[in-house]
């Protein structure tokens, strides 16, 4: 067994360390969310968190980690007599991205069931973590159906396993920890609302403490256990200290000011709902049985509000999370006594850190993107028609609600909001043999399948006789989520009348719309000589938002490269995940310039398209009184169909889904 690195040995990343350690004391404050750039201790520090958490008491035997004093009545294993047990490390549970459900609730034997009325039940991951720590590594990726079932362990504190009649009940309290990176995608609000804490946390930028980070590193994967060794003394004082933090919990005094100040807190950021409020009177709670005070003081509803309520703040996904300092501070002294004038960031000690966590969300924002999008063809000049020269990035437009754009027929990809598929969860449309494990039986076709033999098999009495051959898969029908591949025209002609505010504020709303249907994204941009990949394809909608928004404009429109990018990148995406289907957003006036017969080229690029059979619209952001019609054309070569920008509006475009599926019809 490997040696973890040692949590105390970790550099820097107070808020973090001090989020975990809060949850060590008071599991009831909730879990944490770490959220940060890759390569900053992440995972890291939450895996040596479990080598500081006090053992636990279970029933003998139990595979569902029952308490011996107050035995879980329901249990699968039950039922148990009160009496003593036997100690045992408080378990880390990873839940894989990729896990399917049956590994995170469990499994039931179907066939043991239906024949001989046994419920013959493999527990799951959720019973693993009972009473310890549910670890999810990039959590933002996790698919939707288990983020379903963990929201409803998290909010009931137990797991429940039905099959076709036959359920199955246990206790499932875990402590939640999830890391991601925000680049890859956010959560589901609800989701992100079950988390207590979140944190912030980013690399250092001093020389000294990245240094002391890589010596760290390189003695422990030398020598483990001599590694551990050097800090099994400050472990074992964190560990006391918990200890010392849980048995002084109940007598902490949450008093009557330091509710006001929470609830003054909660209502002047607008929160949702009153979690955040009940979150922070624990986390303050907690900070001050961590600090060996009986009294919660004002500098522990500071730190609270700082941990409890960045991520509930968010109204959309390209709402940075993070708090007003400035107006905490005037909240908690408005609401608080004389006491309060001065907060202090936060207790002292390991892992006693506190403070801001750093409000930048890690999404791909930084000065470098528009440097990437300019390529240097802005500044020569252009020639009569051309477009103007280089133009500086101007703002979206207010972003409006769009309905959907679906790919045509039925797909088989990632679960999501999007298009008709064969998926796990949906409505049921007939059954089939299973391939590999029985995960959703088709109760009628199993015993239609088994009744015939029943006297051959020598039945006798009222229970079935089945087989496993008689076993039926239902085969469901949902949505999944697609590719949305954005290929914008950012030329000379489209900063024309002032059009390219419009054109950002629709593709950001088509942004929104992928984002609320667990869509991947893609940008692809054009102008002057080429195009480029903006962004590869993503589940961040953040950081598309991010390179829209910085796009500049200006030079010649080489719409025939854009569409080639666009079609080398769906090649490639084939490769990395063939079952996601893609639908290509074209947004142009399609005016093609530069080179020997572009608008020639162009057309003959556009069919590659519509020879492969991919879902294709075109927003025409042509305007003004004489129009070309070129958009359309582009359409049709496409093998897709052609809006307007005003036609994109919800209330505008109900026949759009049934124009976008005939027209694929026909070209296929």
């Amino acid at each position: 067994m490997t040696t973890p690195f040692p949590f105390t040995a970790v550099v820097g990343q107070d808020d973090l360390r001090l989020a975990l350690l809060l949850n060590a004391v008071s599991p009831a404050v909730g879990g944490v969310l770490v959220r940060g750039e890759k390569g900053t201790a992440k995972s890291t520090a939450v895996r040596a968190l479990s080598a500081l958490l006090p053992q636990v008491d279970v029933v003998p035997g139990c595979r569902f980690s029952c308490d011996p004093g107050s035995p879980d009545p329901a249990c699968p294993d039950g039922p148990h007599e009160p009496g003593s047990g036997t100690a045992r490390p408080a378990r880390m549970v990873e839940l894989p991205v990729g896990a399917s459900e049956d590994r995170l609730v469990g499994a039931l034997d179907i066939e043991r069931a239906l024949a001989e009325g046994v419920k013959a039940f493999e527990p799951g991951l959720l019973a693993d973590a009972h009473r310890g720590i549910l670890y999810v590594d990039e959590v933002n990726l996790l698919h939707d159906h288990l983020v379903d079932l963990l929201l409803d362990a998290a909010a009931m504190g137990a797991c429940y396993v039905e099959r076709e009649g036959v359920s199955v009940r246990h206790a499932a309290r875990f402590l939640l920890v999830g890391t991601m990176n925000p680049e890859e995608g956010e959560l589901r609000p609800q989701l992100l609302d079950r988390f207590g804490l979140t944190v912030e946390v980013a690399a250092s930028r001093e020389p000294d403490q990245r240094v002391e980070v890589v010596r760290r590193r390189l003695a422990h994967d030398d020598d483990p256990a001599a590694f551990a060794a050097r800090w099994a003394e400050e472990e074992a004082a964190v560990r006391q200290r918990i200890v010392a933090a849980r048995e002084l919990l109940p007598s902490v005094r949450l008093g009557d000011g330091a509710l006001r100040q929470i609830a003054a807190t909660c209502a002047a950021f607008e929160v949702d709902g009153m979690r955040a409020d009940i979150v922070m009177a624990r986390t303050a709670t907690a900070l001050a049985a961590w600090a060996g005070r009986t009294d919660v003081l004002a500098e522990d509803v500071r730190q609270a509000a700082l941990l409890a309520l960045p991520h509930r703040r968010r109204r959309n996904p390209f709402d940075a999370p993070g708090l007003d300092e400035e107006k905490l501070d005037e909240t908690l002294q408005e609401f608080g006594g004389p006491e309060d004038d001065d907060p202090d960031p936060g207790p002292d000690g390991p892992g006693g850190g506190g403070g801001q966590p750093a409000p930048d969300d890690g999404g791909p924002q930084g000065g470098d993107t528009p440097a990437q999008a300019e390529s240097g063809e802005g500044g020569e000049p252009q020639p009569s028609g051309a477009g103007a020269g280089e133009q500086s990035a101007v703002r979206a437009s207010e972003p409006f609600r769009t309905k959907v754009l679906s790919v045509p027929g039925l797909g088989e990809g990632a679960a999501g909001r999007r298009s008709r598929a064969r998926t796990q969860h949906g409505r049921t449309i007939g059954a089939r043999r299973p391939r590999g494990a029985l995960t959703k039986l088709h109760l009628a076709a199993t015993v239609q399948a088994a009744a015939p033999y029943q006297r051959a098999r020598g039945r006798s009495g009222p229970g079935l006789v089945v087989r496993r051959d008689d076993l039926r898969q239902a085969a469901r029908e949902g949505r999944e989520g697609n590719l949305v591949l954005f290929v914008v025209d950012a030329s000379g002609s489209m900063a024309a009348r002032q059009r390219m505010s419009a054109v950002k504020g629709a593709v950001l709303s088509l942004l929104l719309d992928a984002y609320q249907r667990r869509d991947k994204v893609g940008l692809v941009t054009f102008r002057g000589r080429d195009a480029q990949v903006a962004l590869p394809p993503t589940s961040s909608v953040d950081a598309a938002a991010g390179r829209l928004e910085s796009l500049p404009t200006g030079g010649r429109t080489p719409l025939a490269a854009g569409l080639l990018k666009a079609h080398e990148v769906l090649r490639v995406e084939r490769l990395r995940d063939p079952a996601r289907r893609a639908l290509v957003v074209v947004v142009t006036d399609g005016r093609a310039t530069g080179g020997p017969e572009p608008v020639a080229l162009a057309g003959r690029a556009a069919r590659l398209f519509a020879a492969e059979g991919v879902a294709s619209v075109v927003v025409d952001c042509e305007s003004g009184p004489v129009r070309l019609g070129l958009a359309g054309q582009l359409a049709s070569e496409l093998g897709g169909t052609a809006v307007t920008l005003d036609e994109l509006r919800a209330d505008s475009i109900a026949g759009l889904v049934r124009d976008v599926q005939g027209t694929s019809r026909r070209a296929a």
